[in-house]
């Protein structure tokens, strides 16, 4: 099937052309004034010679250019690089360069940065997103350009994006991830929540995340309206969800425990929000029972790059006794659970390496056969992360094996140690890694956030383990911290938390 990303847009533009669309900052379309938009910037990049394969990257807050930008290049033939507009300079020369970019669409406010760019890529064109500058602006690439829809050739196997990863071990994979890729992972997103025609949604995670960009394209594909905010503002997301009727969003931890501080949330308008998705990390068991207490549903998700978007979702109606897990694999889907050395299939029960299968799956790395042959194997992607699968099918997720703390001859898995700490009501979040010890190698030490306004003491933590762990897997050191240090898309960063216990004396 050569089924192109650009394609979704203009079918959602044809059955509803007069809903609305994408709100944010004083500005409403309609989806027929997306297409349009979305068409005339394909003309204009034709017009600059952006040819079918280009990469052409994005540096940008949650703003509607961006992802009108995003379907713009796949009607072009060409491929979108996201940026973390987080990454130093450098960094951003490395994907750029890694990647081969020739054209850069930037926000205003990154106007420094991109100055850099200018002498350290191979970028010959730039398109600013607002403000004043050399570069053409956005809204005046569009003008006189064509509304009709273009002819586009790419589509099916071919690919439309290339997100990189965080690269926490390295330097950052480029993941290339496939037209056919998108269409099945938003149809799975479709059949597996309450994703509605006509609700609206609020677009806070960032759109170079996968956990930004792939709820979007769903966004698209349901005939959902997008509320556009650039910088996460806790007061503000309440203003909104009030304001426009919020009916569903997608966030990490970090957002909801922010959230949860804002005086007076309790007096508002919430009645429009359904639901809120959340993935990144464990999401701890008071957070689920404060946002209940507002009549709000916190639902866990699975997302993985390479797999294009969600992987798993649990949602409220499996069960209450299953939020612990990450649910059950999305339509389409398949996971199956491997011994990490042998990658034999493991029974259910037993902690394994997560792999997953399914038309979802990444087409490989960009410019990198070594690294893809590691991870995908026989149509199979091996994740890196632990869990296991119980025998109702739910999936747990138990820790990456690369942070898998071996004492005493025994594996501990911190996120087990993480979940039980979460449990423990004044926890806003909390982390787990292994300090090495003369005696039993490695033993585990937390470093926990309170919430505010809480008395927690060393001994509660420890408390908590003893009351729900084996005894070797109880936490041995406690330090409390205001924040945990986390990278541009929200995972903690236990890499700067082990130089930090380094400096613990």
């Amino acid at each position: 099937m050569n089924f192109n990303i650009g394609g979704m847009l203009a079918s959602r533009a044809d059955i509803s052309p007069d809903l609305e669309a994408f709100i944010g900052e004083g500005d409403r379309y309609t989806w027929k004034e997306v297409n349009q938009r979305a068409n005339q910037l394909t003309y204009f990049l034709k017009s600059q010679s952006i040819l079918p394969g280009d990469r052409v990257a994005l540096l940008g807050k949650n703003r509607h250019q961006w992802v009108t930008a995003f379907y713009a290049i796949a009607k072009a033939d060409a491929v979108t690089v996201p940026l973390n507009w987080r990454l130093h300079s450098s960094e951003l020369s490395y994907i750029l360069n890694n990647s081969g970019a020739v054209c850069l669409i930037y926000d205003d406010e990154f106007s420094e940065v991109v100055e850099t760019l200018r002498s350290t890529t191979s970028l010959r064109l730039f398109i600013r997103i607002r403000g004043e500058g050399s570069d053409i602006e956005f809204e005046e690439a569009l003008r006189e350009q064509p509304l009709e829809e273009p002819f586009y050739v790419s589509g099916g196997d071919d690919t439309t994006v290339i997100m990189y990863t965080s690269g926490t071990t390295g330097k950052p994979k480029g993941a290339m991830l496939t037209h056919n890729n998108m269409l099945f992972v938003t149809a799975g997103h479709c059949h597996t929540i309450s994703w509605k025609y006509k609700d609206s949604f609020l677009s806070i995670a960032p759109l170079f995340h996968i956990g930004g960009l792939a709820p979007m394209l769903t966004n698209v594909h349901c005939g959902t309206a997008v509320v556009f905010l650039p910088d996460f503002d806790p007061v503000k997301v309440w203003d909104l969800i009030a304001q426009e009727r919020i009916t569903f969003m997608m966030t990490v931890p970090v957002m909801l425990v922010a959230m949860l501080r804002v005086p007076g949330i309790d007096k508002m308008d919430l009645s429009a929000l359904e639901h809120i998705v959340c993935g990144g990390s464990i999401v701890p068991t008071s957070i689920f029972m404060d946002y209940r207490k507002l009549g709000i549903e916190v639902e866990n998700v699975l997302g993985i790059t390479e797999y294009s978007g969600a992987v798993t979702f649990w949602t409220h109606d499996m069960g209450w006794e299953k939020h612990a897990s990450v649910g059950k694999p999305v339509f389409h889907g398949e996971i199956i659970i491997v011994d990490p050395e042998t990658r034999k299939q493991l029974p259910n029960g037993e902690i394994g390496e997560i792999c997953v299968k399914g038309p979802q799956l990444f087409k490989g790395y960009w410019n990198n056969p070594e690294a893809t042959a590691e991870v995908l194997v026989d149509d199979c992607y091996y994740s890196g992360d632990m869990g296991y699968k119980d025998d109702e099918g739910f999936i747990y997720v138990v820790d990456r094996l690369k942070d898998m703390i071996i004492s005493g001859g025994e594996n501990i898995y911190p996120a087990e140690l993480e979940a039980a700490i979460c449990q423990l009501a004044g926890v806003a979040e909390a982390a787990v890694i292994g300090k090495p010890d003369k005696k039993w190698g490695e033993i585990p030490v937390a470093f926990v956030a309170k919430a505010p306004g809480n008395e927690l003491t060393s001994d509660d933590i420890v408390e908590i383990c003893r009351n729900s762990l084996a005894k070797f897997k109880v936490v041995k050191e406690v330090h409390f911290v205001d924040a945990l240090p986390r990278n541009g898309v929200g995972k903690v960063m236990k890499g700067i938390l082990r130089e930090q216990l380094k400096t613990v004396i």
